[in-house]
């Protein structure tokens, strides 16, 4: 959701090149008849060799393709070693048209600005900012029936909790932030700019998302081909929740681990190793990850 071109110098060149080689071969011929036999002996070693760094001759210099610039974040690997995401619950708070709040259906997909890269602020007729360390999130989806390889074009749509552990729309009605869609581009891949998300009360820290087919189809939740939830690393939520914004998600993560969680709590151990974003950075200057979905196209 996942090249370099070979330049081809064209018939003149190779035309140019059998041209040199005739030439040669009539100097070998113009040497056997004058008996130099050593030198003939010499002209034949010269034809088997290939590809010599000391060939200068006019006409003959091979164009260097021009090298793509290394895309940022790196592409997800294409080995074919990868696995299905587990689909995951959405929750009670996703607002994707799949239930109410305050009586009315809350679908923040239908709503326009909601395809952003930077889902810290309320958008549209909301307004406010979520407050919390800034974290790049990037998602790479892969087809594990096509030997791993990106899928692009698919819309991604993630939610989740302020650092307090609140979310808009439902506990926050007059905010929408801490959401937003992306779609993949070519090497399968979507970066979200948000915050590091608290901990509440009776369940581990975590991301939701959502898989659409296409941004066409990212307007209502009966559209996805998968929701699940990302884990968020343990060492970084140590170091998150140390700080004194986050200072009721410290206490409510020391109770609490993937194993004894209600929706993590079955899944295997590489399952939640592949679920967790790999993040580095700090406190200060906010933290990055990536993360990998397995989607079976």
């Amino acid at each position: 959701m996942e090249n370099h071109d070979a330049h081809d110098l064209g018939l003149p060149h190779d035309l140019d090149v059998m041209g040199r080689k005739e030439v040669g071969r009539r100097q070998t011929l113009w040497l056997l008849l004058s008996g130099a036999s050593v030198a003939l002996v010499a002209a034949c070693g010269g034809d088997d060799s290939t590809g010599s760094s000391s060939d200068s001759g006019a006409g003959t210099t091979t164009a260097t393709p021009t090298p793509s610039p290394t895309p940022t974040p790196t592409p997800a690997s294409t080995s074919g070693s990868c696995a299905v995401t587990p689909a995951e619950t959405n929750g009670p708070y996703p607002a994707d048209g799949s239930n109410s709040a305050n009586g009315s259906v809350v679908n923040a997909l239908i709503q326009s600005g909601i395809v952003r890269a930077d889902i810290r602020p309320s958008f549209g007729s909301y307004s406010g900012t979520a407050d919390g360390i800034t974290t790049l999130l990037t998602i790479t989806l892969v087809n594990t029936n096509g030997s791993c390889a990106p899928l692009a074009g698919y819309a991604v749509y993630i939610w989740h909790c302020t650092r307090s552990g609140q979310y808009s729309l439902y506990d926050l009605p007059q905010q929408n932030y801490l959401r937003g869609v992306g779609v993949t581009d070519s090497n399968g891949q979507v970066t979200f700019t948000t915050i590091f998300p608290g901990c509440y009360s009776g369940r581990y820290p975590h991301i939701h998302f959502e898989v659409y087919p296409s941004l066409d189809k990212a307007t209502t939740y009966a559209n996805r081909v998968l929701v699940s939830q990302f884990a968020m690393p343990a060492d970084a939520c140590n170091t998150v929740y140390a700080t004194s914004a986050y200072a009721t998600s410290k206490t409510n993560f020391a109770s609490i681990t993937t194993a004894n969680d209600n929706v993590f709590g079955d899944n295997s151990t590489a399952q939640i190793t592949a679920m967790t974003p790999v993040m580095t950075g700090d406190i200060t200057n906010g933290y990055t990850g990536s993360v990998t979905v397995g989607l079976a196209v």
